[in-house]
């Protein structure tokens, strides 16, 4: 059995910080020359958005990192050294693979892209992400209205059940990573190459 007072609370202190979650600005990113322990360390500052009960498990080690590097999914360290360029690939991948395998991901962002390009791709993907944490976090406040005592938007999602709601969302999420791999594969295809 749940608690629907422990939910409201939980969703209610999730929103709040949601709501101030923010990618760092590309000039905020250390470009000093970090090594792997401090890495982590920023990398797990910066991706600071999983509900504490998550966070005990390692989403970003330096074992997962190296192997980034390895398969040429980011470009390799400079001495050992990670500076602000390494760190954006991290932020961009380690958010993406939530929703994306890497071979994916490398797809969407390549492992040699100039510094300058880089920093537009890199920019232009943090505002996308502060979007889509907004959007989210209002589809989640709709979705959750009985548990937040507030009538919420019309949806098929709405319920107060919250069985119905994990499983609502694990199909929505499902079908997010669909929609980002079947756009994915569209590229360099034109309409008479791609029938469904």
């Amino acid at each position: 059995m749940y608690d629907n007072a422990l939910i409201a609370a939980k969703l209610r202190r999730w929103d709040t910080y949601l709501a101030k979650y923010r990618l760092p600005d590309w000039d905020a990113i250390p470009d000093i020359g970090l090594y792997m322990e401090q890495v982590v360390t920023v990398l797990k500052q910066y991706l600071d958005y999983l509900p504490p009960e998550l966070k005990d498990e390692q989403f970003i080690t330096a074992s997962t990192i190296n192997n980034y590097v390895r398969t040429k999914v980011m470009p390799m360290p400079v001495k050992k050294k990670y500076y602000r360029t390494h760190l954006a690939y991290l932020i961009m991948i380690c958010s993406l693979k939530q929703g994306l395998s890497i071979s994916l991901i490398q797809k969407l962002i390549p492992s040699d892209l100039p510094e300058e390009e880089l920093k537009r791709v890199y920019s232009a993907y943090a505002e996308r992400h502060r979007l889509a944490t907004r959007y989210f976090a209002d589809q989640v406040r709709d979705a959750a209205a009985p548990f937040l005592g507030h009538a919420g938007s019309p949806s098929a999602l709405v319920t107060d059940r919250p069985e119905d709601m994990i499983a609502a969302s694990a199909v929505v999420g499902a079908f997010g990573r669909l929609f980002a791999e079947k756009l994915l594969l569209l590229e360099g295809k034109t309409l008479e190459e791609e029938t469904t």
